[in-house]
């Protein structure tokens, strides 16, 4: 079919090299013919096809702490990242594409569309353990991985093997801590690693390089503005707020008061500092923020401390209710690690007020289809009974 910017293609020269993964044979034929899909976070049906609307793609958020809600997005908002990625990094269609997620996340189903757009081969890894997906990483001779932090720690406690062949590892959907970006470098030793941050709603806002200082996930992506509160200044904490031509068009289901829209920016409701060079820190988002004893802690940033320890593979933070101090911190966490370690690195990174005042071991943490911890799901198991 004709290309234009207002519908996505195949290139001629895709190899979809996993045929059989879900959902996939379902965006080949949309794509294909110019049909709209709507991407589910259901394990048994990831994507099917939307009648009697001009090509549009539809998603759900992660709903990572409360109801997941349904995004709605043109062609063209992805279309232009694909064609700033093809000069960013280099991408020819010799490179092979893998994703580990669902493709009814939004990460997963957006690398996957990329790839097909510039005709390089795909590989779809859901479903098979992180062994499994490292083994098949190299033999379908992977050069380009999108992942989610969570997804990336799995790969590389349970692949003792490197992975050569990969050129490029883009990591987003959560926080990458110092600590796995450094195992990612080892493991991944032909590989760039990049961070970037972004949302459903957003898709690409910064993009980490080499010169990217620790704590930061980088500078503005291409074509991105960003500003911080009211004011395009740099080094206060404030809302951030986005204006590029990757941003959503509306939702379609459900609503969120966090998400507003002012002289064409767009915020979701993060909160972030932008440095005098322009890189960006995120403290968290304004949702999960809560007050301890009159100080604001954003639980993203215990849980950013509590995976830099060894002995964690998986930690979530949860807060409750406390008519004293406002609220209590509470954590969950899949690993090793002493309690008495976790909290002494909460308390010299963050202060006492960060502090989980319990933290309970689970044997595995409960995960959404987007690679992040289920908080509702694990807030119900605290609330039962010690685990």
């Amino acid at each position: 079919m004709t290309q234009n910017a207002s519908s996505f293609h195949i290139a001629d020269s895709t190899r979809v090299l996993t045929p059989e993964s879900p959902g996939l044979d379902t965006l080949l034929g949309c794509l294909e013919h110019g049909r709209s899909f709507r991407a589910s976070l259901s394990p048994d049906l990831p994507l099917r096809q939307v009648e009697g609307v001009p090509q549009c793609v539809y998603c759900e958020s992660s709903g990572s702490s409360g109801q997941p809600k349904l995004i709605r997005r043109s062609p063209a908002s992805w279309r232009a990242s694909f064609d700033i990625n093809h000069q960013l990094f280099g991408i020819t269609p010799s490179d092979v594409y893998a994703v580990l997620g669902h493709l009814g996340h939004s990460l997963a189903l957006y690398a996957s569309v990329e790839a097909l757009h510039l005709g390089c081969g795909l590989a779809a890894l859901n479903g098979l353990g992180p062994a499994r997906q490292a083994a098949e990483l190299r033999r379908l001779g992977v050069t380009t991985l999108y992942a989610t932090p969570s997804q990336l720690r799995l790969i590389v406690e349970a692949d003792q093997s490197t992975l050569p062949g990969l050129k490029r590892v883009l990591c987003g959907g959560g926080a990458l801590d110092q600590a796995l970006h450094d195992r990612l470098v080892r493991h991944c030793p032909g590989a760039q690693v990049f961070e970037f941050f972004g949302a459903s709603e957003t898709s690409f806002i910064t993009l980490s390089d080499s010169h990217t200082p620790a704590g930061s996930v980088g500078r503005s992506y291409p074509g991105v503005e960003l500003r911080i509160g009211d004011m395009p200044g740099s080094g206060t904490e404030g809302e951030i707020w986005v204006q590029s031509p990757y941003l959503f068009e509306g939702y379609e289901q459900g609503h969120s008061p966090h998400t507003r829209w002012q002289d064409g920016f767009l915020s979701i409701g993060e909160v972030g500092i932008l440095d005098a060079d322009g890189y960006l820190y995120l403290r968290g988002r304004r949702s999960r923020m809560v007050t301890v004893a009159d100080q604001n802690v954003f639980p993203e940033a215990i849980e950013a401390v509590l995976l830099q320890q060894d002995g964690v593979e998986a930690a979530a933070v949860l807060t409750l209710a406390d008519a004293r101090r406002g609220h209590r911190i509470v954590a969950m966490v899949q690993g090793t690690a002493p309690e008495a370690t976790l909290r002494r690195a909460c308390r010299a990174k963050l202060g006492d007020a960060a502090v989980p005042r319990e933290i309970r071991k689970i044997g595995k943490m409960p995960m959404l289809a987007a690679g992040k911890p289920d908080l509702q799901r694990l807030l119900g198991l605290w609330q039962k009974a010690p685990i």
